[in-house]
């Protein structure tokens, strides 16, 4: 597994003389940014952490091992993660919002056109270990595929909302069975449960979202981009690695293999226990100008005005300054498809356009 990593990054960086590594603190960016200091001691490494305001701070601890590694370290700060959602949305030419990497990109073109990030870690390892547990103790009451799709939803519930179908106006025809063809042939299939749910995992987020997404920024900033844990030696190493080196059933632990690895160079005493990423407080977000911002763009809604989506499920909510975390990541996708539908559609709103409340 090191030899794999060492080889690949020696292939894109044997004639460089500085790289960007992202570093969260997690064992992931930990991992291949210690790989990259004690095999390439003569680059010059620079690492970067991201803060958002009012949300869980990593980059301190991430601090810590940049100086015990002995790499440059900067942290960028962000005040308004919505700020240049119109702007990142145009990059992308995708309605999401939690597009946290433009502002990791567009640092690192400032420092290095050759960046590095540890993803695919936890898809290829064994890192969501919060959903495994309930799903093996679900999943194994039941055999029909359909069924442990189901359960495997469930255990991604932060996606969707109970009331989904509501969401939709005339022009949208929400269908559940329309989803589950899509992870059939993830589940109806001979492997391990737990096997099953890695398939999934790697052919959901992964290929569909981050790295299309996490392709576009790159371009945008010029970055000459590479994760060693996504090369086709490793993707083909982690398929064969058997379970127990990912996910610890008993212990609830997972990533082993590189858990092991971080041990080996006497640096997993610095990893959080609890790591998010660089990830913003929802929560917090939509109380100090989320909520406002959505009451703003859906007072004269496009998507609504279209028939897109339904307005009756937007009052219904709208107003919640407590609503659970699941209905406001849906507030913020639907926010971004309204920005998304401006610039693209009725071309009544510019990509430079700050969104400041």
């Amino acid at each position: 597994m090191e030899e794999l990593i060492v080889n690949n990054l020696k292939q894109k960086l044997q004639n460089e003389k500085n790289v960007c590594v992202t570093l969260s603190a997690g064992i992931d960016s930990t991992l291949v940014t210690t790989i990259l200091k004690n095999h390439f001691p003569e680059k010059d490494i620079h690492a970067i952490s991201v803060k958002f305001s009012d949300s869980n701070d990593e980059s301190e601890a991430a601090k810590l091992i940049a100086d015990r590694l002995n790499i440059t370290h900067h942290v960028t700060y962000v005040e308004n993660f919505f700020e240049n959602l119109p702007q990142q949305i145009s990059i992308v030419n995708a309605p999401f919002w939690d597009l946290h990497w433009f502002h990791v990109a567009k640092k690192a073109q400032t420092i290095s056109k050759n960046f590095i990030s540890g993803d695919g870690g936890d898809e290829l390892f064994g890192g969501y270990t919060f959903r495994y547990e309930k799903y093996l103790s679900e999943a194994s009451k039941t055999k029909t595929p359909d069924e442990k799709i189901k359960i495997y939803l469930s255990c991604h519930e932060r996606d969707w909302v109970p009331d989904q179908e509501e969401i939709f106006g005339k022009k949208i025809k929400f269908s559940w069975n329309e989803i589950y063809d899509l992870l059939r042939s993830k589940f109806n299939n001979n492997l391990s449960l737990i096997d099953q749910v890695y398939l999934a995992d790697f052919n959901g987020k992964l290929l569909f979202n981050m790295i299309p997404l996490y392709e576009k920024f790159h371009t945008n900033f010029g970055l000459k981009y590479f994760a060693p844990l996504l090369s086709d030696d490793v993707i083909s190493f982690s398929s064969k690695l058997p379970s127990s080196l990912k996910y610890d059933h008993n212990e609830k632990i997972g990533k082993i293999l590189l858990r092991q690895l971080l041990k080996k160079y006497k640096i997993d005493d610095l990893i959080l226990k609890h790591k998010q990423g660089f990830s913003v407080n929802t929560e917090n977000l939509w109380k100090n100008y989320g909520q406002d911002l959505c009451k703003h763009f859906f007072d004269k809604s496009r998507i609504v005005t279209d028939g897109w989506i339904n307005s009756d499920w937007i009052s219904k909510y709208i107003n919640n300054r407590d609503l659970e975390i699941r209905y406001i990541n849906k507030f913020f996708g639907l926010l971004a498809f309204e920005i998304w539908y401006r610039l693209f559609v009725t071309k009544d709103m510019h990509k430079d356009e700050k969104l400041i409340i």
